[in-house]
């Protein structure tokens, strides 16, 4: 718990223009929206979600040793004469004026991070590789939406050398507003793949919808950008026309400013040959994939140019680690041994389904292990959904998967593509697929979990968790 001022309460209200009451502290230590992880000290802003309005909470916050609540003026009333409030027309609105403020006294180097692909494990990335050199904020885990990414730039402390923001969207217009207040002097774009089809009429429009991280780009900004993306034109094109000058390209294309020349994977980590806007440097990556070190190259363009020592920050990419849900690896203790579980369960799309069976690929299995996929639907993809499905097949076959466990009728267009040998089983739902998951696993077994959030295939993975209690697994790179 955090005991270092974060804000006074007079900044605070005359950032959100708020109307003071009962006896305010002097400062807070930090800022909630959730009265169940509030810590002492902090202010509670009582925020209108989809299910519930954060009012209801107000009392459990100030019991839970909130310092302050911020509360809208229609729903004053509701509370104490006495109670240590801000009062304001919005809380939300109230919010993006607090993070207005944060951004203006902030004196960092901000970075924004956008992408179909890669946004929490790039911004986790350089999380770790800034904080090696000084005083770095970001956003907790994926803050990136029109609540998450205001309260993530109100938590930044004024002190911070470094401060990086992940932006999201699933709808044009989305992330313009976002990036106008976060203001970065770099941004990254990892990479525009057909995600949320359901929404957008092909990968052109994600790519606009995508680059409207440029609009907020710093005067002498620069932007990082993914020369192996089939929208890397029409991206630098975009960047361009907004008048920004200094736009850097990372990949495998030899014309990248920063290049892959050369990638070892192995199963829990990769060794990395790169040139990094013109110096050279071997280095190796904490986590799998060639996806993963292809998106470490925008880690270390993005730290270079705002002012991280290259050497260094290399160094630092050998102790990152999988984000929750996003390839956490555990060792799963059976009767006759170990298999290993890789949690990819947090979400899901076809790209991030390829990069992910190709990790299955490399992973290390027992002398009768097998390599097993255990997937759920890919959501928000539109009329081609059935095709998309149907096509993870490809990469099944390329990455020699054994067998492939399907959940969800979506998946169903997949199941139907499998050759017989590879059907693992089918339910219509993680819940009813938990069994047959459970029966499955024998020693030696490398086990991928992975689908969109809404198909709650992290229940899964939690089924096998309690059935095969065992530890973290052992990444190499901790070696």
């Amino acid at each position: 718990m955090s005991t270092t001022p974060l804000w006074t309460s007079s900044a605070m209200a005359a950032a959100m223009r708020a109307e003071t009451n009962g006896a305010l502290p002097d400062a807070v230590t930090g800022i909630s929206i959730d009265s169940r992880t509030l810590a002492p000290g902090e202010a509670y802003f009582a925020i209108k979600g989809a299910v519930h309005d954060g009012h209801e909470f107000v009392a459990a916050a100030l019991k839970a040793g909130a310092a302050l609540a911020v509360v809208e003026r229609a729903q004053r009333g509701k509370f104490a004469p006495d109670a240590p409030l801000l009062v304001v027309d919005e809380v939300l609105a109230g919010l993006v004026d607090l993070a207005h403020a944060a951004r203006a006294r902030l004196n960092a180097q901000v970075i924004a991070v956008t992408g179909s692909v890669g946004k929490t494990s790039t911004k986790e990335a350089l999380r770790r590789v800034l904080g090696a050199q000084g005083e770095t904020h970001a956003s907790a885990s994926s803050f990136n939406n029109h609540w998450g990414v205001p309260l993530s730039l109100a938590r930044c402390p004024a002190t911070a050398r470094f401060a990086v923001f992940e932006i999201g969207m699933n709808h044009a217009s989305e992330i313009e507003p976002l990036v106008k207040i976060v203001r970065p002097h770099v941004a990254i774009v990892t990479t525009v793949e057909p995600v949320h089809l359901e929404f957008f009429d092909g990968i052109e429009a994600i790519a606009d919808a995508k680059a409207e991280i440029f609009e907020g780009v710093e005067p002498g900004g620069a932007v990082v950008l993914n020369r192996d993306n089939s929208q890397f034109a029409r991206l630098r094109r975009r960047a361009k026309k907004l008048g920004i000058s200094r736009i850097v390209s990372f990949g495998a294309d030899k014309k990248s400013d920063a290049r892959l020349i050369d990638v070892s994977l192995h199963a829990a980590c990769s060794a990395v040959h790169a040139n990094i806007l013109g110096h050279e440097v071997t280095y190796k990556l904490g986590v799998p994939g060639r996806h993963m070190a292809v998106n470490s190259l925008a880690v270390l363009a993005a730290a270079s140019l705002a002012g991280a020592d290259l050497a260094l920050a290399s160094l630092s990419l050998s102790r990152i680690e999988p984000a929750a849900g996003r390839g956490v690896r555990r060792t799963l203790e059976l009767a006759s041994g170990e298999a290993t579980l890789i949690d990819e369960s947090y979400n899901a799309n076809p790209a991030s389904m390829a990069a992910a069976l190709s990790v299955l690929g490399q992973a290390a299995v027992g002398p009768h292990g097998r390599r097993i996929a255990m997937l759920g639907d890919m959501l928000e993809l539109g009329p081609t959904s059935a095709a998309l499905h149907r096509g993870l097949n490809d990469a099944i076959k390329a990455n020699h998967i054994d067998l492939v466990y399907c959940c969800g009728p979506l998946m169903r267009n997949l199941w139907d593509a499998l050759s017989t040998g590879k059907r693992g089983g089918y339910a219509d739902s993680a819940a009813n697929l938990e069994a047959q998951a459970v029966a499955a696993i024998r020693a030696g077994d490398a086990i991928m979990v992975k689908g969109s959030l809404g198909s709650k295939m992290k229940t899964i993975v939690n089924a096998l968790e309690k059935r095969f209690p065992g530890k973290a697994a052992l990444d190499e790179a901790a070696v």
